[in-house]
């Protein structure tokens, strides 16, 4: 069962692989650099193996690399399904009901 902390995790951990910077995700998503790597221990004990090696910049593991592959095409489907939702925003239809005395 997956949990929202684990969504929040991976959402983390894309991030940091997109960018290969912890700096760099943590301006992106709104969070301290800290945040993003306790976050990134959290999800890499949890799976027991390593995401990301941190030397002169941030690379993917190969597991990392495979979990990147794999979430990759559902959070962009999820992403396109919420943009879709757009359209719906200023378009108000619908009957409005007021009781007055």
């Amino acid at each position: 069962q997956i949990s929202r902390a684990d969504v929040a995790d991976l959402i983390y951990f894309m991030a940091i692989a997109r960018h290969r910077s912890f700096s760099r995700a943590a301006i992106e998503l709104g969070v301290s650099a800290s945040a993003l790597s306790h976050a990134l221990k959290g999800l890499e004990t949890g799976s027991e193996f390593a995401c990301l090696i941190a030397d002169q910049g941030v690379t993917p593991t190969a597991a990392g690399e495979e979990l990147v592959q794999s979430v990759l095409q559902p959070f962009d489907t999820i992403e396109g399904a919420l943009e879709s939702l757009n359209r719906y925003r200023y378009d108000h239809t619908g009957r409005i009901r007021t009781n007055a005395a």
